[in-house]
């Protein structure tokens, strides 16, 4: 069925589809990566400034908004009642009743690490003496970016707006 001179037009035909690849392989790199092969460092004609992400990225946003307090002055407890169903899980606002996480009960303005009963990581004593607006705006953007080691694994609340509707509706729980 093959004779010799098929056999040798395939492989001919195999050769030469490898030569153009290559070929037209060498022809691109030339195009596109003029003046040098492989390892040549060369400068990058148009650079993009990509901006920080992480905490001090995070941060660097927050303050191109308003300052928090104005926001708080602001702040609607009504809608922080909405807002708490994600904090529900895990605390109470019962004077004294622990869940996971310590009672909220009077959170606002407390001592941190202040609730009789609860096993406080140490994490949060060595960050903050006492719960403001601002340090619960703070934590509750980023619990673990605010106090590296705490036992909170919550992901954090985005919009400064939220914090501050949830911490109004918080205050109205006062100890």
């Amino acid at each position: 069925m093959f004779d010799t001179m098929t056999m040798t037009k395939v492989v001919g035909a195999f050769c030469g589809t490898l030569l153009v690849l290559l070929l037209g392989g060498w022809v691109a790199e030339i195009i596109y990566h003029p003046g040098g092969g492989h390892g040549d460092e060369h400068a990058q004609a148009y650079s993009i400034e990509v901006p920080e992400t992480g905490a001090a990225g995070a941060a660097a946003a927050e303050e191109t908004g308003p300052p928090f307090e104005e926001i708080y002055a602001v702040a609607d407890a009504a809608a922080g009642e909405e807002l708490w169903r994600n904090c529900r899980a895990c605390h109470a606002l019962e004077p004294g009743v622990n869940g996971t996480g310590p009672t909220l009960h009077g959170v606002v303005g407390r001592e941190v690490a202040a609730v009789e009963g609860f096993n406080y990581s140490g994490a949060l004593r060595d960050v903050v003496e006492v719960w403001t607006p601002e340090e619960l705006d703070g934590f509750l953007a980023d619990p673990r970016g605010y106090a590296p080691g705490t036992a909170m694994t919550y992901g954090g609340m985005r919009r400064a707006e939220d914090r501050a509707d949830l911490i109004a509706y918080l205050a109205t729980f006062e100890g």
